[in-house]
């Protein structure tokens, strides 16, 4: 593993942060790797332990709008999400193709102009909107919104909450793909996507 990229610090997308970046360097005996996070994440009320910090051979602190590369892999920041912690998707180019990664956010008018992969990974935790949902998170609803102008070859849902899971994620899914006439399918426990097959 050469690098760590963390999207935000809320635990159930940082919890194992500590434990990645010791694999990473062998305990801390090979200072090797780099951690790219949000500043948040890793100075007030920080979720990367200080200790852990000192294991890496750099960090990257993540910003609007900003370019970086982690050997052959570019990637980029768009907006600031709409989310209560410091937090960004990402649009990664691995040449010839290019995989957008929308995480937990509420919906914003610009947001699908942000993410214009032709691989799409939609962080979708509710299956219907909840008026002023305190969580800032996507539905279905916003997915529906944002497919249909992205357009991407291949939609991957995930980051499910319990309506999506009592919904059956492959079943909402299916559903989304017959509705909009693209490819759209619902994230599991050990998937892997063949880029050159999709």
């Amino acid at each position: 593993m050469d690098g760590i990229l963390l999207t935000h610090k809320h635990l159930d997308h940082s919890g194992d942060v500590n434990v990645m970046i010791e694999a990473m360097t062998e305990g801390g005996f090979k200072k090797r790797g780099v951690l790219f996070a949000p500043r948040d994440a890793l100075e007030e009320d920080p979720v990367v332990l200080r200790y852990a910090m000192g294991y890496v051979e750099k960090v990257e602190v993540l910003k609007e709008d900003s370019e970086y590369r982690i050997g052959d892999i570019q990637f980029s920041t768009a907006r600031k999400h709409h989310h209560r912690v410091e937090t960004y998707g990402l649009n990664f180019r691995v040449s010839p193709h290019t995989i957008s990664f929308i995480t937990d956010t509420r919906f914003f008018p610009e947001l699908p102009s942000l993410y214009r992969g032709e691989i799409l990974v939609i962080h979708v935790v509710r299956l219907k909107p909840v008026g002023d949902d305190p969580i800032d998170h996507l539905s279905i609803e916003d997915v529906k919104n944002i497919v249909k102008k992205v357009k991407p070859r291949l939609t991957i849902l995930t980051h499910f909450g319990m309506t999506m899971i009592k919904a059956k994620p492959w079943v909402v899914a299916a559903e989304l793909e017959k509705e909009l006439g693209l490819k759209v399918i619902a994230a599991s426990d050990g998937m892997k996507i063949d880029l050159e097959a999709v």
